[in-house]
């Protein structure tokens, strides 16, 4: 029951915010790779709010009939050459990986820029929350679900330590409409772009 009520009450609003997220913090004619691209519903309206992009998809669960191309992924190594996108959009992924700085990092190496939506772990009962959200978001589609949520503080130490600066930062989405926001906005997520820190 919890499962239908987010797929009639939230599903929908998230994706279009989220969408328009990403479609802004891409680049202009961007040949982008969607790491984690699930049913390619996001992917593909992306594309719709932007045109000028091209988005082909990357995951290790190819669901059958997907919006978007999306390639079988091994989960460690991307089966692209060096630099052959211009941008790489993980939403929603890394806190199902055990290792979320490898990830990013084989991402950063086929892309040169990353757009990353996740969670924090900070604040009351965060670790809760994002593990119900996770769990009647994710559970009925078989999605791997470690609940490997990290701290803000850990995600920097993580970008930091693989040689990834962040900018346009973001942490006020408004991804819920009310009730459903007072407890499940409040800082839990962020989007954020990531690059190569300069040498």
């Amino acid at each position: 029951m919890l499962q239908q009520l987010h797929e009639k009450l939230v599903f929908g609003r998230r994706v279009r915010r989220l969408a328009a997220m990403v479609a802004e913090r891409l680049p202009r004619n961007a040949r982008v790779l969607d790491v984690g691209a699930g049913s390619g519903d996001l992917a593909q309206l992306v594309m719709a709010l932007r045109p000028d992009v091209q988005i082909e998809g990357v995951d290790v669960l190819v669901r059958p009939d997907t919006a978007i191309l999306v390639h079988r992924y091994d989960g460690v190594t991307l089966p692209f050459e060096d630099g052959s996108f211009d941008a790489a959009v993980i939403i929603d992924v890394l806190h199902h990986t055990d290792n979320p700085g490898a990830v990013m990092a084989e991402a950063a190496r086929v892309a040169k820029r990353l757009v990353v939506k996740d969670h924090f772990r900070d604040g009351f009962a965060a670790g809760f929350t994002l593990r119900l959200m996770d769990w009647v978001g994710n559970a009925a589609h078989g999605v791997r679900l470690p609940y490997n949520y990290l701290s803000r503080r850990e995600w920097i130490g993580l970008w930091d330590a693989h040689g990834l600066s962040t900018d346009h930062f973001a942490d006020r989405l408004g991804l819920y409409p009310r009730p459903f926001g007072w407890l499940f906005d409040r800082k839990l997520h962020f989007v954020t772009i990531l690059q190569r820190a300069a040498a």
